[in-house]
């Protein structure tokens, strides 16, 4: 038996940590919610809280992901 912490997203459970289950294969699964201050273990929880100190910038480029050769090192925007 596999014991494992996943959140889910709204859609899918998704677990916090790697997995070694095989793939394509029928499980039986429990749901146990667990308190709230479990959750905010998860490194999920930290990211989400770390990223939550940061407020959104006005002035970043709404492309920053897409282009960030551009903005980091100076090269010619992709199109």
């Amino acid at each position: 038996m596999t014991k494992l912490t996943a959140h889910f997203d709204g859609r899918v459970l998704v677990p916090e940590r790697p997995v070694s289950l095989p793939t394509d294969c029928l499980l039986e699964v429990r749901v146990t919610p667990l308190p709230p201050d479990a959750r905010a273990e998860s490194p999920l929880s930290k990211l989400a809280a770390l990223a939550r100190r940061f407020p959104a910038n006005p002035q970043s480029p709404g492309d920053a992901a897409a282009q960030h050769d551009h903005y980091l090192y100076g090269t010619s925007k992709k199109a």
